[in-house]
Order: C-alpha cells, then structure tokens, then sequence
C-alpha cells in the first residue's frame, strides 16, 4: 500500500460557546487525509485489531449505530481516518479523566480533507488529545510502537492542573442540571453562574455570601471555641499556649488524655491525638507549631470517632465518619513497608483531587511519625506478626453516615455554622455514635471549617454519594429562579449592528440597564464604551460577567459563529434578517446557502423553550429555521399577504407587516397595535426591515408597545461616547 505516512492536521479552532456542531465547546480541526481517502479502515491489515488492544473503550463508543459497539462495527464495515480520529481523541480524553462523548466527522469541498469535531472541556486538554489521536492512528496504521501510557499520563497531570477541581465541577454540573449557565473566570476554580445581575459566584465551597469576618473567625480556633461555648455548643475545654512548658501545664490542668493542634489549622494538619504523658504533649506542640507559626491549642482529648458534617444554608447535608488507619505486621516487613501494601495499596487513596483518601508519606508526615515515637517505632521497624501499629488517627474522614445522623447532631452541627456565620461550613465532630443524641453521649464540635472539601461526600470510601453540588446550587439560587437576564442574539447580513442598537435602546427605554455588543461597539444604557467592532467573544462575555447589565443584545456574524461560538448558551430572543452566503465564508468552507442556513440555524438552536424566534419571512430558507425554534415564532415581512405570515397567523401565531406607512403587530387575526414608520428618527434611518425585526425583539420580550413608541421616538443614530 502507498499510504501517506502522516495524517495532515491543517487547522484547529476551539469553538467557545453553541456553534454549528452542538451546544458545548468543540475542537475542530481541518485534517488530510491524503492517500488513507482510498483506504477506510476495513483495507487495513492487522488495524482494528491494534486499535483495539491499544484502546478497549471504543466498545462503549455507540456512532452512528447508536448501539454499544456501534463504532467497533463502523471500523469492521469500514470508515475513513478522520471519523477514527474523532473517536479515538474522545476515548483518549475519557482515558485521562475528562469525560466527554459528542463527536462529528463531515467531508469538505477538497476530496481527502475532513472537518472533525469533538466535545473538550478544556481547550489544551482538547488540542493535546487531538494530535495524539492523529499520532496513535498512524501507528496502529503503520504497525509501529507508541507510547501511549506515557501521553495519558501527560493528559491526566493536564486535567489535574487545567481543569475544575472535582469539588467545582460537581456544583457547576449541578447549576447545568438546572439549566443554569456557567462562566469560568480564572484558570482556578472561580466560577460565575448565572449572567449579568442574576449571577452568583462560587470558589470551591465558597460562595460570594461566605462572609470574610467568618472566614476570620473560624481561622480562630480559640475564639471559635468561645462562641461556640456561649451559645451552648459542646465544645472541648483548651486553652491557647505559645511554649512547650506551658502546654504541659495546661494539659495537667485539663487532665489527660488531651489534643494538642495548631489554632489556625485546618484539614487536620499538625493535629495529635490521645496525649498521655509530657513527652507527646512537648513533641506534639512542636508538630502543631510548624503547622501554625503562632499559637497551640491544647484541649480535653473527646473519646469517639471523628466526623465532618457539611453544612449547607441553615442544613445539614452529608456527614462522613473518619476511621484510624492501622497496619498488622507480618513479623518480616518494615512499618513503611506495610503502610505500602496494606494501605497505600487501596485504590481509594492517591495524590489527586478525585481521591477520597490520601496516599500516607511517612517521610513529610510529623503527625505520624509521633504516633510511631509514641509506639517507640520507626519507619524502619519491624513489627512482631500479627501486631497491630496505629499509623493515623485522623485525616481519613470519608466513609459516609449521613442516612444514620440523628437530628439533635444535625441541629448543634448548623447551629455552630450560624454561630460562626458561615453560609457554607464543615463542621468537625467528635462522636461516640451519630446516630444517638448528642446528650446521650460524650461528644463535641472541634472546629469549624470555611471553604470545606466536599470530595468526601461526592465520592466516599463507602456509602452513598451525596449531592453536595446540588444543595449548594439550591442555595444561592430560589426554587423557580433561572439565574438568567434576557439575552437576544441577532444574526444576519442586513444593517444587524444598527438592528442590535435599536433593540438595546427599546429594551434600555424599558427600564433595563442594556448591555450591547455589536459591530458599531461596546454600549451599555446606550453609551458607547468602546468604537470599535465588538461582534466578538470577549466583549460579549464582558457584559455577560458586568453585574450591572439586566439585559443583553448581542450581534453574532456568521464568521464569529464560525471561529468562536456564540457568547451564550441560550438565549430569550434569537433575531435571523437573512440567510446570504457571502464569499468571505469560503475561508470556512462555507461555500453554498445550505452550508449557511447551518450556520445561521445555530442562532434559533438556542432559543429558550420558553423563548422567541423573531424571523424574516421574505427569506424561504430564514422561514424554514421555524421549525427547529424550541420556543415561540413571531414573523415579519413587509407584504400583510405573505405566504408565512398568513400561514402563521391561521395558527394564532405573532407577525408584523407594513401597512400604509404603519406597522402592524398582529396576533392571529387580532392586530394589536399600530406604530408609524416614520417615527424613527432620522427618517433615512427608517428601514421597514430592520424596524419590524426590532419591534418583534422588544414584543417578545413584553417591552409594552407605548414604550416601543417612545424607544422608535429617541433612538440615536449617532451613539453618544463616553469619556472614559
């Protein structure tokens, strides 16, 4: 066979927002494939079963079949390089931690050059996967090695270091459950949710109602303790410290055992348990001290396991269990060597964020090596057979027991975090048994955390997963909000930076602070921010994260379709004028009016359910976008005698016309209101059009038609700048 030995990769654009492919961010890339257009898959020898020994998943892959195997199927059957290569960077990015599924292959206008596209959700992961798919094709074509296992390694340290934490993605995938929309705003766990006035921001666990002054104080373990005290919470008797001597002394006043920690610690570092004698409480008060910098405190040690109580709003709504983590020894292996096999070697413990337990390192862990001094072993010990050595009493907080929590427990775990005055806290507790009332036993609150883990209750040793994400979401946003301002978008070749700035104004004349961001600039309430074009992505998300803007018009130009995505996921109103192929296209391979009407379509893919499509209906193509509107369709067209207009009025549907110098909003055969064409000033200004698309934007979005009257009256054609 004289197979090219290398697949082309030509182009590759990372589509932000909804595009032409699907509603999520893509990768597309613009590939050759060369000499391969002659030899699909099933010509290949030995191919399919080198791709599939490198990668098994692709069983799970359903392809056009739309069954388990179905692609494995498409590769027996025969299907071409690029289609394989869309698979094959899904299933590597599934192999490094970030799952994704959605996939398109489609031929373009140049025989051997394919478009594919895949679903990423973090563009370097995305470009990485793409060029190993490329490379790992190739390979099982050519029957040469690669080093797989090493480029997934590579892509997992990318995931960990690119992508959200565990703990965020939960939350966000939460907020997307319930249709809420997302912005990233760093390369951290940062996150907006929501759009303009009605977002929210979260951190991690975190919220923009985490109130800094709690965050103070539940760094205070002294002070935290002491209000806890005065409103009743048990908590253990301590006191501050800030020498070796005085923690003795402290700890034969309160009695023994006691607890030695930092008193600004947190996540149980340089905490020791169960001190005895003046030995452990000096040792333990140097571990605690180079945790803290600061003060210790040493406090009654409480009999009981620990546990973390997550506290969400006024409620609690997970709690894990901590266990002490043993080793039995063999009578042959070291205390390191069994802390490998006998603990290190659960599959439940690793170094990454999604690992519910730690891997234990005797050589950077004060804590543990202070339980071996206090068994008088070393890392280096050989304990006799059978004996059991206590490696960590704390820090394995992640077997879950929210189902047997009493309530009296659930009740003193939220009231601490009201005391304090966290919105979001985790509480930690020790308790003979959670599932007694707190006055049945012997049991205390032994701190309150800000900005806790929620990895223990997402994924748990063992038991059930708790929805954490979900109760968090349903905190910052009420029962029936959608964390979403009016968005309209506007697409088409027609004066649709001056259409943009007419709807802006009529929603602006409302009553609604209007952002806008088209082509003739940056506005807000009419202002104009900046001169230049700003039919983009960035300043389009400039408005969507201004915590000012209760409403947002934006442009959206075929090439910005094409090369970005659009800005928003869904919109309240999605405006079409047109639907022309123009040759500036042909730099997309967009080179026909069905290869536009794709593009354009994507404008009314987004449209809410409970949302408007407001259409041209002199367009046949822009009157055939109707039909994939999920929410409502209101026509205009100059001629009251239009085929889709009469048509959409025999349905009781909305439509404007011209008529005698007025234009007419009509709901079926009821017209509504009349407004004169000539009111928009300057009258050279007054394209029929252009006017009727806006007054439908404002229709749909209720915007009452006196107001239109008023919006047609004042609009500006020259912007006003500002001077800033």
């Amino acid at each position: 066979m004289t197979a090219k030995k290398n697949i082309d990769i030509l182009r590759v654009t990372y589509l932000r927002g909804p595009n032409i492919w699907t509603y999520r961010p893509v990768i597309e890339a613009w590939v050759d494939i060369g000499e391969l257009e002659n030899h699909p898959s099933n010509t290949l020898p030995g191919f399919y079963e080198r791709l599939t020994t490198w990668l098994p998943g692709l069983i799970e892959h359903k392809c056009s079949p739309g069954v388990r195997g179905g692609f494995l199927e498409r590769l027996r059957e025969g299907t071409w390089a690029a289609h394989i290569m869309e698979h094959v960077a899904l299933e590597i990015q599934n192999l490094s931690g970030m799952q994704t599924s959605f996939g398109k292959a489609r031929q373009m206008s140049k025989p051997g050059v394919y478009k594919i596209a895949f679903r990423t959700r973090q563009e370097q992961v995305g470009r990485k996967a793409l060029v190993v798919a490329r490379d790992l094709v190739m390979a099982a074509i050519n029957d040469t090695d690669y080093p797989l296992q090493a480029h997934i390694t590579e892509l997992r340290d990318m995931v960990d270091s690119l992508c959200l934490g565990p703990s965020t993605s939960n939350i966000v995938d939460a907020a997307t459950d319930r249709h809420i929309p997302s912005i990233r705003l760093t390369e951290g766990n940062l996150v907006q949710l929501g759009y303009g006035t009605a977002q929210r921001r979260i951190w991690t666990a975190e919220t923009d109602q985490t109130s800094a002054i709690a965050e103070e104080i539940a760094s205070d373990k002294d002070l935290t303790k002491s209000l806890l005290k005065s409103c009743g919470v048990p908590v253990p008797d301590g006191a501050l410290v800030n020498s070796p001597e005085k923690a003795w002394e402290a700890a034969q006043d309160i009695g023994m055992p006691v607890a030695v920690k930092p008193y600004d610690g947190n996540h149980g570092r340089g905490v020791s348990l169960e001190l005895m004698d003046e030995a452990s409480v000096v040792a333990a008060f140097h571990v605690a001290k180079q945790q803290s910098g600061g003060s210790v405190i040493v406090e009654r040690f409480i009999q009981g396991n620990e546990h973390r109580l997550l506290v969400v709003g006024k409620q609690v709504v997970a709690a894990a269990r901590g266990e002490s983590a043993w080793v039995v020894g063999d009578g042959v292996s070291t205390v390191a060597m069994l802390v490998d096999q006998q603990l290190n070697t659960d599959p439940r413990r690793g170094t990454g964020e999604d690992a519910p337990l730690n891997l234990i390192d005797l050589s950077d862990n004060p804590e543990v090596m202070l339980e071996l001094e206090r068994a008088h072993l070393t890392p280096q010990s050989i304990p006799h057979k059978d004996q059991r050595v206590l490696i960590q009493r704390n820090g394995n907080v992640a077997f879950d027991v929210t189902d047997l929590m009493h309530p009296q427990v659930a009740a003193a775990a939220a009231l601490a975090a009201r005391v304090v005055g966290l919105d979001i806290a985790g509480i930690d507790m020790v308790l003979e048994d959670i599932s007694r009332p707190l006055s049945a036993q012997r049991g205390a609150v032994i701190e309150v955390n800000a900005s806790p883990g929620l990895l223990a209750h997402i994924k748990p040793a063992t038991g059930t997963p708790r929805h954490v994400g979900k109760a968090i979401v349903e905190h910052l946003f009420a029962p029936n909000a959608d964390a979403r301002i009016p968005v309209i978008g506007v697409t088409g070749t027609q004066h649709t930076g001056r259409l943009a700035r007419l709807i802006a104004w009529l929603v602006h004349i409302s009553g609604k602070h209007v952002g806008l961001a088209c082509s003739e600039g940056l506005y807000l309430d009419g202002r104009q921010i900046e001169a230049r074009d700003s039919a983009h992505w960035e300043p389009s998300q400039r408005l969507l994260i201004n915590r000012s803007v209760q409403a947002a018009v934006f442009e959206n130009g075929s090439r910005m379709i094409l090369a970005e995505g659009l800005a928003y996921d869904r919109c309240a109103v999605g405006v079409v004028t047109d639907i022309t192929c123009t040759p500036d296209l042909a730099e997309f391979d967009v080179l026909d009016a069905e290869q536009t009407f794709k593009v354009a379509r994507t404008q009314v893919d987004v449209v809410l359910p409970g949302g408007t499509a407001v259409l041209n209906a002199t367009d046949p193509q822009v009157v055939e976008l109707a039909a994939l509107c999920d929410g409502s369709v209101i026509f205009y067209a100059p001629d009251a005698d239009n085929a889709a207009l009469v048509r959409h009025r025999a349905s009781q549907g909305r439509v404007l016309f011209v008529r005698d110098g007025e234009i007419v909003l009509a709901h079926g055969a009821q017209e509504v209101a009349v407004l004169p064409l000539a009111t928009l000033k300057p009258a050279k200004a007054a394209k029929p059009d252009m006017v009727m698309a806006a007054i439908g934007a404002a229709w749909a979005l209720d915007v009452p038609v006196e107001l239109i009257g008023a919006g047609l009256r004042t609009f500006e054609s020259n912007p006003k700048k500002t001077p800033y």
